[in-house]
């Protein structure tokens, strides 16, 4: 079982990056059986990841999110290499918002050594990530929480954004389209992060090449909004194109 926890990660983001997976292609990657492949694919299909078709398996329509956990493993270096490339960015002294997600996770924990930040979020993992920073302080805006991953949402939260005015939102996402709109799946969150978008001076966002190949149903706002983009890989002509356009500034890791 262990085993398999360790493959589905990765097959899923086989599967995102490429639209399908063979049985045959994982079980050579894997070297494990064909049988193997098969009962992974069919523990991915029960838990709603992937749908079977004829000799492997298909992303499903992207209207709703994978597993928490599961995100967490995906592009786990990648991440944290964005995240410090993002903290690097980040002054001392300055305050800034961290919206939900395993990027802004990741930032979190960049952020570790910096001195006098306050820090304003959603997300109560980031909380209990920096009370290991004597030298920040962090503000919980409240909220209804989400078990699943530990993010706070609804009117409390947006309500309790909009009582700053702060110097950075570092935000992430799910997903980014072709016309470079950033995407989630939780409408309660898109408002919180429109919010915490809307209360700050720079706008950075944190997103890994795979947001680049996903879908999902509910529009935060478009890459013309932000200030930088830290992200692992160069980015596709039409988004060269807009962040050019825009002024973006994009620092590719990796």
């Amino acid at each position: 079982m262990a085993h398999q926890n360790f493959r589905h990660p990765e097959i899923l983001e086989i599967a995102r990056r490429d639209g399908k997976v063979t049985v045959e292609d994982l079980a050579r990657r894997f070297g494990v059986t064909l049988q193997t492949i098969r009962r992974d694919l069919g523990e991915l299909a029960d838990a709603g990841r992937l749908e079977r078709v004829h000799g492997g398996a298909v992303v499903p329509s992207g209207v709703s999110n994978i597993a928490y956990e599961e995100r967490r493993a995906l592009n786990a270096i990648a991440k944290d290499a964005m995240a410090r490339a993002c903290a690097a960015c980040i002054p001392d002294d300055a305050s800034v918002f961290l919206n939900i997600g395993t990027s802004t996770e990741a930032v979190a924990r960049a952020l570790l050594d910096h001195r006098n930040l306050l820090v304003v979020t959603n997300n109560l993992n980031v909380a209990q990530t920096l009370s290991a920073n004597p030298h920040c302080e962090t503000i919980v805006t409240g909220g209804r929480l989400r078990a699943a991953d530990g993010g706070l949402v609804g009117a409390e939260a947006t309500t309790a954004i909009g009582r700053y005015k702060l110097d950075i939102a570092i935000i992430g996402c799910s997903a980014i389209d072709g016309d470079g709109d950033m995407l989630d799946f939780d409408p309660d969150e898109v408002a919180v992060s429109r919010a915490i978008i809307a209360q700050a001076r720079k706008v950075f966002l944190v997103a890994d090449a795979s947001k680049f190949r996903r879908l999902a149903p509910a529009r935060i706002g478009n890459l013309a909004g932000i200030d930088r983009l830290f992200t692992d890989a160069r980015l596709g002509p039409s988004l060269a194109r807009l962040s050019a356009r825009e002024g973006i500034d994009v620092q590719v890791t990796g």
